[in-house]
């Protein structure tokens, strides 16, 4: 434009009012560029007060239609080097192959086959051309089925396809996301399931294994299903095998422990629920360091057919989770700082669950009705480690002699 007539601030400001309800546009950048620079030097901008230089700013951006942030660039541009110009492309570009048509038919093509593989729509996109001699194919017809899904992810296609979706998030309100601090008290549970395999498409059973993040007691129920009607009293029977107070349940973001049912259970018992955090492959280390330890250690991997899932929670019940949490001997971490300050652990000390909830101040606060230490030492007198695990392997051999001579049958 020719703004030769005007030649002080105040004109400027004048004309701004008067052309609000005006729209103005550039015919290139060069020219738009070269305009801006002509016009900061005229109205010394770089020298005048900071109200003329918005009024100067303000003129240039109703007259260009640029952003205040790339006025400001070009006049950073205009003070490092004294002139705007605009300035030549380095970056390379490529050209353009594929039209607006082209990812069109793409869509129109998905639309009606219901989206299939990128080799097979490759396949129907080349089959239009050269079969069945559609131009509108032609270049399409040479597509690879690499650049097809390069396609598929454009605006263009996603703005006409009618199978597009993007990933929903699974957002289900139940048990908060986030790594149980028990602070040295008993009953926050790590919680997971153990899988007995399948075999010819017959389930095997299932292994529920909670364990206390404090003293280790673990109590092990074995369920034919992991549904709701298996799970309710399976985890109330473990809930109740318990001799500590249940203050909080933790598991993984697995269904069978994340829905209405347990939480209702939960909620009836006052626990608290918490479920694992995404990308945090420790929050339920625990347990599934116990899974190998004493699960697979137990009953191994074979595959164990789900009608068993009855004689064997009697095992768990009358043998495994009383040699467990009375007999068996767990190591507990001593946290030594080095001479550089860090925490180092050191797996010394070795006593059993119920011994290390003993060991634990004021251990009775924390006990079911009805259950004392005196009582607890009792149970553990009655047998000695070794003529438990006895009594334990001599069942669990008895158990597998009755699974194995029932499949055999």
């Amino acid at each position: 434009m020719n703004d030769d007539n005007i030649v002080s601030i105040a004109q400027l400001g004048e004309f701004s009012e008067l052309s609000k309800a005006g729209a103005f546009s550039r015919r290139n950048r060069e020219e738009a560029y070269e305009w801006i620079g002509v016009t900061l030097g005229k109205f010394r901008y770089l020298s005048e007060s900071k109200k003329n230089r918005s009024v100067v700013k303000g003129y240039v951006r109703g007259m260009t239609g640029y952003s205040d942030t790339q006025i400001d660039r070009l006049i950073r541009r205009k003070k490092e080097t004294g002139y705007v110009i605009a300035r030549t492309r380095t970056q390379p570009s490529f050209p353009r192959v594929y039209t607006v048509e082209d990812v069109a038919l793409v869509a129109e093509v998905d639309n009606a086959e219901g989206r299939r593989t990128g080799a097979a729509l490759k396949k129907t996109l080349s089959d239009m051309y050269t079969t069945y001699g559609d131009k509108r194919f032609e270049r399409l017809a040479r597509i690879s089925v690499s650049h097809l899904y390069n396609l598929r992810g454009t605006r263009v296609y996603e703005s006409r396809s009618l199978t597009y979706t993007k990933t929903q998030t699974v957002s289900v309100n139940i048990g908060v996301r986030t790594k149980p601090q028990p602070y040295g008290k008993p009953g926050y549970l790590r919680v997971d399931s153990v899988h007995q395999g399948d075999l010819e498409k017959e389930k095997g059973v299932y292994h529920i294994n909670l364990v206390d993040e404090v003293t280790q007691g673990e109590i092990v129920v074995t369920v034919a299903g992991i549904s709701e009607e298996f799970l309710r009293p399976a985890l109330e029977e473990a809930l109740w095998q318990f001799v500590f107070v249940i203050l909080n349940f933790h598991s993984d973001n697995g269904s069978e422990y994340i829905n209405k049912v347990v939480a209702a259970l939960l909620q009836k018992l006052l626990i608290g629920q918490t479920k694992s955090r995404s990308r945090r492959t420790n929050d339920n280390a625990l347990v599934e360091g116990k899974n190998g330890a004493v699960i697979r250690r137990h009953f191994g991997y074979a595959h164990i057919p789900r009608k068993h899932a009855g004689i064997m929670n009697d095992f768990n019940r009358e043998y495994l989770n009383p040699y467990l949490n009375f007999h068996r001997q767990c190591a507990f971490a001593d946290e030594i700082v080095d001479a550089k300050g860090k925490i180092r652990k050191r797996y010394n000390t070795y006593v059993t669950p119920i011994e290390k909830l003993l060991s634990i101040p004021q251990a009775e606060r924390y006990l079911k009705p009805g259950i004392t230490p005196e009582s607890l030492q009792t149970q553990q007198m009655a047998k000695t480690h070794l003529a438990a695990a006895q009594e334990m392997q001599k069942a669990k051999h008895a158990l597998f002699a009755k699974i194995h001579h029932r499949v055999v049958s």
